[in-house]
């Protein structure tokens, strides 16, 4: 059998029980393309997760990484959120705890902590504001007087901390597959496309922000090159973005920075395992209700920026 065929097969088995469970199926801007192409929603982790809220759906399955489902499960407690493979987490995340992040404030009395979305609901629930790569600035800016405490993406926050002018504490984690980028990566793109627009996340380190012609989350990604006379742009984040950006962008040409972009947790999910999902409706995700209630407040306090 041919892989489309094979994978055709899969969809429309999928498909037929998405039906059945009155399903949403989220995809995230860096699974796999056939995972993304059976997506009802496409994008950023909070925007899917936002989108599934307004949906009578009741089951979401969440084509992402834990944290995500996470999200989705702290907008949504009355649907359940799935997550086809349990294994799916963040690195990133993963390198601050909730325990961490108390020791750390019982030693700033007084600090804000505004916190990326890219963290645990534990994490969430311990601080006072969320923030996207999209509104971080605006979130900081929104802050007063005191210190401010910016967990867990070490690049992000020093990114921020240029734009408000204001000193900010950062938190040493980092995105793995961010990190990876490197100047040269982009020096060497702009050799073989000259003219290209560089287009960068700010989860990369600050040396490849410096050579960025747009700083964008994948979403602001998105918009940029729909809106824009460019015909040629280097991306600069985890590569899965640039299915979506040349299926929505005919005529105009997305080159991956380096082919060493690739997120190996985003990528753990396959057709296979969204079907696996749905059958036997795994994994489960579910927020404990103190976490979730005091997660949703600092998610909440961002949406109202």
């Amino acid at each position: 059998m041919e892989p489309d065929d094979k994978n055709k097969e899969l969809v429309d088995k999928i498909l037929e029980h998405k039906r059945r469970r009155g399903a949403v199926i989220l995809a995230h801007n860096y699974q796999r393309s056939e995972v993304q192409d059976i997506g009802d929603f496409v994008g950023d982790s909070l925007e899917l997760s936002r989108e599934a809220a307004k949906t009578d759906a009741r089951v979401i399955v969440f084509c992402g990484v834990h944290f995500m489902a996470e999200t989705a499960s702290i907008l949504c407690p009355d649907k359940v959120v799935l997550l086809p493979d349990e294994g799916a987490g963040c690195p990133m995340a993963d390198m601050i705890t909730a325990k961490d992040l108390i020791e750390k404030k019982n030693g700033l009395p007084g600090v804000h902590v505004v916190c990326y979305v890219n963290s645990s609901a534990a994490v969430k629930a311990e601080s006072e504001i969320c923030c996207t790569s999209a509104n971080a600035v605006e979130v900081v800016k929104s802050i007063g007087e005191g210190e401010i405490l910016f967990v867990p993406d070490q690049y992000l926050g020093q990114y921020v901390a240029t734009k408000v002018n204001r000193p900010l504490i950062v938190w040493q984690g980092y995105c793995p597959t961010h990190a990876k980028i490197q100047p040269e990566d982009i020096l060497n793109q702009k050799e073989k496309y000259p003219g290209a627009l560089v287009l960068v996340h700010p989860e990369c380190r600050p040396d490849v922000i410096a050579l960025a012609d747009r700083v964008l989350s994948t979403g602001g990604m998105m918009k940029f090159a729909r809106q824009t006379d460019a015909k040629v742009m280097i991306i600069a984040t985890e590569s899965g973005l640039l299915h979506r950006l040349g299926k929505e962008n005919p005529g105009k040409t997305f080159v991956p920075v380096t082919r060493k972009a690739l997120c190996p947790n985003m990528k753990r999910i396959t057709l296979e395992k969204v079907l696996w999902s749905l059958e036997g409706m795994k994994y489960e995700i579910k927020v404990p209700e103190d976490i979730r209630v005091r997660a949703k407040l600092a998610l909440d306090k961002m949406l109202a920026i």
